[in-house]
């Protein structure tokens, strides 16, 4: 049996074990879900660490984003001291995910109630604001805040104008540049843990994720590879997700390098995003407006007067297109989903007709 768990310190509130309570009554334990492995999960639990299966009746009636993810609440029934099977899933309060990857427009869950979405990027060829657009625009449709760190500030010549650009496009996330390298450089990431506070590290492969959590954790936990230096690009030194407990409290969730992160997300979350030029779109004369070569367009006439950046602006039509391009792929296959059906069921009908 594993040492006992301090589930509050990881995040379990006075709200959650209400929710539990009727759980509670069916004989079943709390657990938080540290790691997945196929149909397979780790938990953290009051009695200790368990491995766990979810019972079919989860599996089945649920769509796959609602089956159990890294940080999810469960309501779980202990199989001897160190297995457990997994009965339900307690409500998320927040999750940030992505789109799966291939031809279905279906939700990849990364994490599940997280506090803050701790976005890392390089500051040296890793460093990209388009990218960080894309990791702000799906924190905010997550509910989870966000902030900004910009890792390897040891060897960027110029930290000062980098964090510039990136402050630029922060959305009023707080922006801060640090060297995962020593215990000292990650002072400013410091100030967000807190025991019951669960913080998520994205970023794409060689950012330095690995690195900054075994910085916070004390101790050499993740593997860490150098990065290519023609290009910065790292290899997957994470190979799963993995919600690990922090010596003075609260949870880290280290994620592996995403290099493709396709949109999970709304029109609202972009506009929170790109906040000033969803200001300036609501001040255009027509409300349909294109801001391309409508008269009175208030994007338009802010590009022309330098008060927008055209590539922030060329940045926030491209998500916009991808969204409401996913989301017009989306209605086809709900539509063709219903098709299916009424066909099954129509000869369902004609069967029993001619029985």
């Amino acid at each position: 049996m594993q040492p006992c768990f301090n589930l509050a310190a990881i995040g379990a509130t006075s709200e959650l074990y209400q929710t539990f309570e009727p759980y509670q009554a069916r004989g079943l334990m709390l657990g938080r879900v540290s790691v997945v492995h196929g149909d397979r999960y780790r938990l953290y639990t009051a009695q200790g660490e368990m491995t766990s299966e979810a019972i079919g009746a989860l599996l089945y009636r649920t769509e796959r984003p609602d089956w159990p993810a890294v940080g999810d609440w469960v309501a779980a029934q202990p199989i001897g001291t160190d297995e457990a099977m997994i009965h339900v899933v307690l409500p998320r309060r927040t999750l940030f995910s992505r789109r799966a990857a291939g031809p279905r427009e279906q939700e990849q869950p990364i994490a599940a109630n997280i506090d803050l979405a701790l976005i890392v990027c390089g500051l040296d060829h890793d460093f990209n604001v388009r990218r960080i657009e894309r990791y702000l625009t799906l924190a905010h449709t997550s509910g989870a805040d966000a902030a900004i760190t910009l890792n390897k500030s040891d060897i960027c010549p110029d930290v000062p104008a980098r964090l510039a650009e990136a402050k630029r496009v922060a959305a009023g996330a707080p922006v801060m540049a640090i060297s995962a390298r020593s215990p000292g450089g990650v002072v400013p990431v410091r100030q967000f843990l807190r025991p019951g506070l669960t913080i998520a590290l994205l970023g794409s492969s060689g950012a330095g994720k690995s690195t900054l959590a075994n910085q916070l954790l004390g101790f050499e936990r993740q593997a860490v590879q150098d990065v290519c230096e023609s290009d910065s690009r790292g290899r997957h030194t994470t190979t799963y997700r993995e919600l690990l407990p922090l010596p003075g409290g609260g949870a880290l969730i280290d994620t592996p390098g995403m290099r493709e992160l396709q949109l999970w997300a709304g029109a609202d979350s972009l506009d929170s995003t790109f906040a000033e030029i969803a200001e300036l779109a609501a001040q255009c004369r027509f409300r349909d407006c294109a801001h391309a070569v409508e008269s009175g367009c208030a994007v338009r006439s802010a590009i022309e007067a330098g008060d927008l950046d055209p590539a922030r602006w060329q940045s926030y039509a491209k998500l916009r297109a991808e969204i409401a391009w996913h989301a017009r792929q989306s209605d086809v296959q709900a539509a063709l989903a219903q098709k299916r059906k009424w066909k099954v069921i129509h000869k369902a009908m004609r069967r029993s007709r001619l029985e």
